[in-house]
């Protein structure tokens, strides 16, 4: 069955101006040889240009045009953003694993990619919050798979996202200290992948962030549904290099989108205002 990833209005209504973006799957082999530099807020706004690193595997929040390039509605709110700071968004596609990394070592400036803020992750970078989001499980229509009590079954996942550190790993441990039989965790390098995974019976079901389990459910032509409700909400958030002052530049870039509608346009023309946020935060996450 044909998978239609590419929502056409989606993509339309983002298409964005983007300079000088790159592939750069060396990411991670490169983020272990290079050493830390902090770049300041000033030093950024001096530059004019905002370096952004994104997995663009993740629709319909980040994924590829036809052209190879970064969009979906976290990139248009990530332009956004640059451009009431006075800069330039130039995007960087890399491994999803690879970009907190590379913004610690300040290799980029920010990252736009559906991060879940949460103390682990604020060890090594901060956020500044724009979405209440939770995760969803999918799985093919008529199925009877229970996200609380999926032991025995092999659930797909993106690699590295809260859903394959977090929650399934403590779903897992649960039916095993229950003495059942553990989930199969299986993780894909993207989301498209974990869901193609589903559809072809490789597993019975998937976990995602809510906004990717509707999207991935309304593009299958009828192969999947959601599967109970949306659980363990959390904030989204760009994320910053830690000591930079990027925190509070963008906190306030964000504020004025929130302020002046631009941020609920664009959230609303995604279909995702439910998670919309009335104030721009700090590291919420927990």
């Amino acid at each position: 069955m044909k998978i239609r990833f590419v929502v056409p209005a989606l993509a339309a209504a983002a298409a964005l101006t983007l300079t000088g973006c790159v592939n750069d799957d060396s990411a991670v082999k490169e983020s272990s040889s290079t050493s830390k530099s902090v770049v300041t807020a000033e030093q950024i706004k001096e530059s004019g240009v905002l370096i952004i690193g994104t997995d663009a595997e993740y629709p319909p929040n980040e994924f590829k045009d036809a052209d190879g390039n970064p969009t979906g509605w976290g990139v248009e709110l990530a332009n956004a953003v640059a451009e009431e700071m006075g800069l330039k968004p130039e995007w960087q596609i890399m491994p999803f694993e690879g970009i907190l990394p590379r913004i610690e070592e300040g290799a980029i400036n920010m990252g736009s990619s559906s991060f879940t803020d949460n103390a682990e992750r604020q060890k090594t970078v901060d956020f500044v919050n724009f979405l209440n989001a939770g995760s969803m499980w999918a799985a093919p229509v008529g199925s009877t798979v229970n996200p609380d009590d999926a032991c025995g079954l092999t659930i797909a996942v993106q690699s590295d996202t809260v859903q394959h550190t977090d929650e399934l790993p403590a779903k897992s441990k649960a039916c095993e200290d229950a003495g059942k039989a553990p989930i199969n965790i299986l993780p894909f390098g993207g989301q498209p992948e974990a869901t193609t995974a589903v559809i072809q019976g490789q597993a019975a079901a998937f976990s995602a962030d809510f906004p990717v389990t509707v999207d991935a459910v309304n593009n299958t032509d009828g192969a999947l549904e959601t599967v109970g409700e949306m659980f363990d909400a959390a904030p989204y958030g760009f994320a910053v290099q830690k000591g930079s002052g990027m925190d509070k530049a963008v906190q306030t870039a964000l504020q004025a989108l929130i302020d002046n509608g631009t941020y609920l346009e664009i959230l609303t023309k995604a279909g995702f205002e439910k998670g919309a946020v009335t104030e721009a935060t700090i590291n919420a996450g927990k």
